[in-house]
């Protein structure tokens, strides 16, 4: 018997965002437009990304003891996400990040992990889907994936940022979804696919292209006016687990996934900008 649909265990930041005509060069300083302050951090997006999608979720991460740890929890809350496992660190700062966006929607991204770099504590829920990225530990996520396999789940990496990861770790993983940059530093999509069932490279505007040990598809984009991309992959990705979770095929899935993904460059923010499940139905049904 399962807890949830989609077990996220991941990251949660308090996202600080510039706009500015363009992303500044390195030693260059320039003006800035606007400034927001938005909740995120990839488990986050892609947490709320899968509950509107349909899924119910628990969530598995660590945020400090401060205002704005407190402030996640209750966005968490808010979106019946399930924070029994969502511990506070005493001593700690929760994870920020700091986001330049320019007048294209294209952005750059500094991530200061707090809370999010402490080991993950307690027991792990039982799930369809355990969904994780690589802004908090690894050893976390194998912990979590190695439970997943021992109750028959499906796992699903982003393994974003990229970083080098132990064979042990892509021995656990059903589907990684890495974007055009992190698959080459993972060693390329044929190295990936020959130890993982599926890998699906997420190409932005260009759409994504699924690769397993049968054929490679590409998933077309849907075409929006963007205005922020930033949340765009963690809205790909968690509708991704949300939909393999109410057990669509998955081309459906993918599909779905796109279209979610599309629908979040059209909001500012990461968290804000996750679409619910009839936004993506009547994108898919036009």
């Amino acid at each position: 018997m399962t807890d949830v649909d989609v077990v996220v265990v991941g990251s949660l930041n308090l996202d600080l965002v510039v706009r500015s005509q363009r992303i500044p060069g390195a030693g260059e300083t320039i003006s800035g437009s606007e400034y927001a302050e938005y909740a995120g951090g990839k488990g986050l997006n892609q947490a709320v990304a899968a509950a509107r999608s349909g899924a119910s979720v628990a969530f598995v991460g660590n945020v400090g003891d401060d205002e704005a740890g407190e402030r996640l929890r209750s966005i968490v809350r808010a979106e019946g996400i399930d924070d029994a496992r969502l511990h506070t660190i005493d001593g700690m700062a929760t994870g920020r990040a700091l986001i330049t966006v320019d007048d294209h929607g294209e952005n750059s991204i500094v991530i200061v992990p707090g809370a999010n770099g402490a080991p993950l504590h307690g027991d792990l829920p039982r799930g369809r889907v355990f969904l994780a990225q690589l802004e908090t530990t690894v050893a976390g996520v194998r912990r979590a994936f190695e439970h997943a396999r021992s109750i028959g789940a499906t796992t699903v990496l982003n393994p974003a940022p990229a970083v080098d990861l132990p064979g042990e770790l892509l021995g656990l993983c059903d589907v990684v979804v890495p974007n055009e940059h992190e698959v080459d530093l993972l060693g390329g999509r044929t190295a990936l696919s020959g130890r993982v069932e599926h890998v699906v490279v997420t190409l932005g505007s260009a759409g994504a292209d699924h690769v397993n040990d049968t054929r490679t598809a590409h998933i077309e984009a849907f075409p929006v006016t963007p205005v922020d991309t930033t949340g765009a992959g963690d809205a790909f990705c968690g509708a991704l687990a949300g939909r393999i979770a109410a057990g669509d095929e998955m081309d459906a899935a993918l599909r779905f996934a796109a279209a979610a993904g599309a629908l979040a460059t059209t909001q500012p923010g990461a968290v804000p900008s996750q679409p619910r499940l009839a936004e993506v139905q009547r994108l898919l049904s036009a």
